[in-house]
Formats: C-alpha cells, sequence, structure tokens
C-alpha cells in the first residue's frame, strides 16, 4: 500500500497543482511526506519494542488512512500538503514495525528470504500504480486516487492484525521512552537542509543549510547506535552503510529520466522502461542475495553490491553520449539496480541479528532513518548540482555527469565499508 501511494501520487501531482494551483507548495508535497516519514520511522520502531507491534501498525495506517482521506478532499494545496505528512508519518511506522515482526516470526536464516519478499512488494506497484493512478485521474479525478486507496489500507490493516495476533510482545529490554525532543531537532534540521538544498539563492540556501545541519546531525547522532558516525562492527555499519548506499543509489536514479529524455531526446515512454529495469533487477539481486547470504555473507554480499552499483553507476556517463545506443542506458539501470538490490537485505539481516532482545524497533528505526535520509540528501546534492549547472550556462549532459561520477564515488563506499558488518575473530 506504502508503495502503490508512493507512485500514484507522484504521478498525478501536475494535475493536482493545475487544479489547487499554489505551484511554490508543489515540492513540498513530497518533503512533507518525508518529514513524516521520519516521525514514524522512530516512533513506530521504538513503540513495537514496548507493546505488542500490532497496536502500531494499526495506529500508523490509521494515520495513513487519515491523511489519504485528507488529501482527496483538500480544498486547497497546503490542506493537501497536510495530508501528505500525516501519510508519510502512518507509512513511516509499516517497515519499522514490520522488521520487528520479521524478528521476532523467523528465525535468522528465513530472514534474507523474508526481505526479497518486501522487494517484490514494489515491483507491482511501481509498473502499476502510474498506469492505474492515470487512467483514474483521467476519468474520475485525481481525488480518488487517494479516496479509492482508503478501503484497500482498512482491508489490508484488517488481513495484518489477524495475521499478527500470535506474535511474541514485547520483552524486558525494551522498555525505552522515544525521545521526542531528538526527533523534532531531525524533522526540523532535515526541514531546513531541503530548503537550503532547493534554494535558488546562495544568500539563504547557506544558512539554512548550515542550520539544518547543526540541529539534525548531533539529533541523528542520538538516533542511531553508538558509533555508526564511525562505521563500528555490526549493527552501527550496516545502519551508516544502508544510509550510503541509498544516497548513491537516488542521487542517480532521481535524474535518469531527465537523462534519457532532455539529453538523449528519448520518448518518457522509454525512459520508464529504464527506470522499471532497475526495479526488476533490484528484486532479482534481492533474490539473489537470499540464496546467497549463508553461504558467502553479509560482508562479501555487500562489497560485491557495492561493486556492481558503481559499475551500473559508471555505465550511466557515457550513456549520456549521442554516439552511445540507446539500450545501454538500459543495462546501466540494471546493473545499478542490481547493485542496490544485493546489498539492501543484507544489512537488514544484520541489524536484527546484531539487535539487543527486545529493541529490535530501535534498530530498525534506526536503518530506516538512515535509508530515508540516504535517499533524500542524495536526490537533494544532485539537485544542487543541477540548478547550479544550469544557472552557469552549462549543458544538461555535462552537468548530468557529475551527478553519475558524483553517485558513483559514494558507492564506493558501500565496497569499502562492507567488511565492518562481520567480526573478525
Amino acid at each position: 500500500m506504502v508503495a502503490t501511494e508512493a507512485m500514484a501520487i507522484s504521478t498525478v501531482m501536475p494535475l493536482v497543482e493545475s487544479d489547487l494551483g499554489d505551484i511554490w507548495l508543489y515540492g513540498w508535497a513530497f518533503s512533507a511526506f518525508f518529514l513524516g516519514d521520519l516521525i514514524g520511522i522512530v516512533v513506530g520502531g521504538r513503540a513495537a519494542d514496548r507493546v505488542h507491534p500490532v497496536g502500531p501498525l494499526l495506529v500508523g495506517l490509521v494515520v495513513f488512512t487519515v491523511g489519504l482521506v485528507v488529501g482527496g478532499l483538500a480544498p486547497s494545496m497546503a490542506v493537501l500538503v497536510a495530508g501528505r505528512f500525516l501519510q508519510g508519518v502512518g507509512a513511516g511506522v509499516v517497515p519499522a514495525v514490520a522488521y520487528v515482526c520479521v524478528a521476532r516470526g523467523f528465525d535468522v536464516a528465513d530472514r534474507p528470504r523474508v526481505f526479497a519478499i518486501m522487494s517484490t512488494a514494489w515491483v507491482v506497484p511501481s509498473l502499476v500504480a502510474p498506469l492505474l493512478a492515470s487512467a483514474v485521474a483521467t476519468t474520475v479525478g485525481w481525488r480518488w486516487v487517494f479516496l479509492g486507496l482508503v478501503p484497500v489500507t482498512i482491508a489490508a490493516g484488517v488481513l495484518a492484525a489477524v495475521s499478527l495476533r500470535g506474535l511474541e510482545s514485547s520483552s524486558p529490554g525494551g522498555h525505552e521512552p522515544t525521545p521526542l525532543a531528538r526527533v523534532v531537532m531531525l524533522v526540523v534540521g532535515a526541514a531546513m537542509l531541503l530548503s537550503g538544498l532547493g534554494g535558488d539563492s546562495v544568500w539563504t540556501a547557506v544558512p539554512l543549510v548550515v542550520g539544518g545541519l547543526v540541529l539534525g546531525v548531533p539529533a541523528l547522532r542520538a538516533l542511531v547506535p553508538t558509533g555508526t558516525f564511525r562505521a563500528a562492527v555490526g549493527l552501527p555499519a550496516a545502519v551508516l552503510i544502508r544510509g550510503v548506499l541509498t544516497c548513491s543509489f537516488f542521487a542517480a536514479n532521481a535524474y535518469l529520466s531527465l537523462a534519457v529524455t532532455s539529453v538523449r531526446g528519448a520518448s518518457t515512454l522509454f525512459a520508464g522502461v529504464v527506470l522499471a529495469s532497475a526495479s526488476f533487477t533490484w528484486t532479482a539481486g534481492a533474490w539473489a542475495q537470499a540464496r546467497l547470504m549463508a553461504s558467502w555473507g553479509p560482508a562479501r554480499l555487500v562489497r560485491l553490491a557495492g561493486i556492481v552499483l558503481v559499475a551500473g553507476l559508471v555505465l550511466m556517463i557515457p550513456s549520456l553520449l549521442d554516439v552511445v545506443p540507446l539500450w545501454l542506458w538500459v543495462i546501466a539501470s540494471c546493473v545499478a539496480g542490481l547493485g542496490i538490490g544485493l546489498g539492501y537485505a543484507p544489512l537488514s539481516s544484520v541489524a536484527l541479528a546484531e539487535a539487543e532482545a527486545g529493541r529490535e524497533g530501535v534498530a530498525s528505526s534506526s536503518l530506516q532513518l538512515t535509508d530515508v535520509l540516504g535517499m533524500a540528501l542524495g536526490t537533494g546534492i544532485g539537485g544542487v548540482v543541477v540548478s547550479t549547472g544550469d544557472r552557469l550556462g552549462a549543458a544538461t549532459g555535462p552537468t548530468l555527469a557529475v551527478v553519475f561520477a558524483g553517485s558513483a564515488v559514494v558507492g564506493l563506499g558501500v565496497a569499502a565499508l562492507g567488511g565492518r558488518l562481520e567480526r573478525t575473530t
């Protein structure tokens, strides 16, 4: 449901803006979701350590549903942004609680396959949701893209509640209060950082970025395991690598469509094929790691993932040239998707294996935090490079080459840090 909502809303947002106006709030419809996501991740994961996971999960789905209703009935863009914030809070709870359920409901040997199934849950929405949302918006209106998801979300919540009844409840080690002050600092800092990265004026952008870092970094440090910033062996390294991995992949992936259409002059349909290719190979990589995890171990898999990811990102640079066949874009996207697919799930397995009993929610929320922050930071920095190139009058091709090269350099960090996942004896 979260995947379907994300893909569908992205598709219809131009129609929403055309109807409601206030284009200056267009980007905040996505940023508000991201900020709400941060709150849901921390609160949901830690709540699942204190009470039975079904409670936080249902609360998250209720908040998500309320956000859908607010978005569907919104009379203005400002109200829609508020609805998107609520959707983000609810959506953030879901993966954080889901990881706790995996930790308590499956043996260690079965978890790689469970995470492969979770990855598969994103493939169908990535292919079907944009087409379905477009059809709904052009027939009965964009509001039903929000409202039409309400009954399905309620049904999913009922099914989840029934399935989770027999799951183990909290344990004594999990009674830890949620550091709400730190969460608020992180959200405010992230909002300032996003505003600064997307700003047009250096005089406002720099203070916002600096202020966002001053607020956000200490808050994040308090919300993730000790030693995360120095990649301490085990859980801290897994949390850090997850952020590096998503930053590298999404910094490039966010601008693939722009590169394919604006630089190479291909159709939006072909751009969709390029993006869908990464979704398929991400899932293929997730299933490959499920088969290899026991024999290879997480460190070897993640190092391989980093190398494969970098190879795909490097291939994107020559793909910008007119003399290179367009199909190289598909290959580059497939290779990059395979790389993140091989590395994403093993990090989840390490995080749960290293988590203290009763504190799986804390480990889960830490992993999800760096996951989302890496994605947002990568996309935001890529946007800074693109907008700076535009202001300087540089051609889009060379500017995007810098984005892809920078993404590849970040991806090297995944391969370099992979060895920190396993303790040496």
